[in-house]
């Protein structure tokens, strides 16, 4: 279980798989000078709800992997979360695609 942190403050516990293809998400779009928010989940252990940050180029980001190897990666999903990062609703952690499946219209959950 991998481990996102913004600015030092909110964090959020990834498994590492997920975490790898946020990652790849999250530095295209700022690359590209493109701020845009995240969203997540919390947890009921830590009494629930939902946290959202705003990532832009001088955001300070971590993002910290328990494994050593970096996963393989579906460009499926990629297409599938940068998705919802163009969207007015920002990015959010969507369920992995299969591999052959196709991308030409995603479906996507908006959060709750």
């Amino acid at each position: 279980m991998g481990r996102f942190v913004y600015e030092g403050g909110p964090k959020v516990e990834i498994e590492d798989r997920a975490l790898t293809h946020l990652q790849l998400v999250i530095t295209a779009k700022l690359r590209r000078g493109e701020p845009f928010p995240f969203a997540w989940k919390l947890d009921q252990s830590v009494g629930g709800g939902r946290t959202t940050v705003w990532l832009h180029a001088g955001s300070n980001l971590v993002f910290k992997y328990a494994g050593s190897r970096q996963p393989a990666i579906n460009r499926n999903w990629i297409e599938a979360l940068a998705f919802t990062a163009n969207s007015p609703t920002g990015l959010y952690l969507v369920p992995e695609p299969a591999e052959g499946a196709s991308t030409s219209q995603p479906r996507v959950a908006v959060p709750a």
